[in-house]
């Protein structure tokens, strides 16, 4: 077994944890009514995009996502926090330090031996969910499940449904496909990106993420057979019909969305499988990007 496949399949165990752990950490996340901007890099910038639509959708306050090298440094908040798994990540580190002693920074992280714990104000470790693999995947679910937790969004059911996403089979038809899009609506648009990014991370696949309603509007007339679209949470109606009709595979997400994601994150490793693809060893990639002075 891989690393990443292990570190997958601990996820149900990461996020009962992150959850019960959510109250001890109630006075250095966003507190309601703040102004907040979530950032991270890769993976933990598609997580941003999930929960700031999760936390501005529950009513708790105006709530943005950038890729951290993308901060708008003229733009007010109450409160930055930053998610990042290695806590080396450099264009976290140079933000946080930018706006240190401006803006308050929390910090989540899976290392506590790292320079982020100095750079921010304050952090939150999440160390049972760190990983020896490249390719991201319990980190940032238990992450995006702390802060469902603290948002009070968090239910049972969420881990009953990885587990059901662990056990369930994948079918050999969609393993053998050549193209994935992955689509999404309202905070699910995140967990879409972050599935597309997996593919492509560790089997090498062609991929592409949407927001659901947005697939009419160009990205259809690539489906056809040997492609599938996979929609996370509920489908547009009508949409399912539409790529039915191009002779594509539909995947419906009956799972709680969270959970869907660890079904790709199931696929990319299978894909990769079935290329003969190693996906502890993707392409170019490193567990951390820092870069030289």
């Amino acid at each position: 077994m891989t690393y990443v496949e292990d570190e997958l399949r601990s996820q149900p165990e990461c996020w009962t944890r992150a959850a019960a752990e959510a109250p001890s950490y109630r006075d250095v996340l966003p507190a309601p009514g703040e102004r907040v901007a979530i950032v991270g890099c890769g993976t933990s910038y598609f997580m941003a995009q999930a929960v700031a639509a999760l936390r501005e959708g529950a009513g708790q306050g105006e709530t943005d996502a950038f890729a951290a090298s993308e901060f708008p440094h003229g733009r007010p908040y109450d409160r930055v926090l930053a998610l990042t798994r290695s806590g080396t990540t450099t264009e976290v580190l140079e933000l946080l330090g930018q706006l240190k002693g401006r803006t308050p920074t929390t910090a989540i992280t899976a290392d506590p031996h790292t320079p982020v714990m100095t750079a921010a104000d304050e952090i939150v470790v999440l160390d049972f969910a760190d990983e020896r693999s490249v390719v991201q995947t319990r980190f940032a679910t238990t992450a995006v499940t702390l802060l469902r937790a603290h948002l009070g969004l968090h239910t049972g059911t969420a881990v009953a449904d990885a587990r059901t996403a662990l056990a369930a089979e994948l079918s050999q038809q969609l393993v053998a496909c050549t193209q994935f899009t992955f689509l999404g609506r309202g905070w699910t648009v995140g967990l879409a990106n972050e599935a597309g990014l997996k593919m492509r991370e560790a089997s090498l696949s062609w991929t592409e993420a949407y927001p659901a309603m947005e697939y009419r509007h160009g990205p259809i007339s690539i489906t056809t057979r040997g492609t599938a679209t996979w929609m996370l949470g509920e489908a547009p109606e009508g949409l399912a019909q539409q790529v039915r009709a191009t002779g594509g595979l539909w995947i419906e997400g009956g799972l709680d969305p969270l959970a869907e994601l660890v079904r790709a994150q199931r696929l990319a490793v299978a894909v990769a499988a079935h290329r003969d693809l190693d996906p502890d060893r993707p392409r170019h990639l490193t567990r951390s990007v820092i870069l030289a002075p």
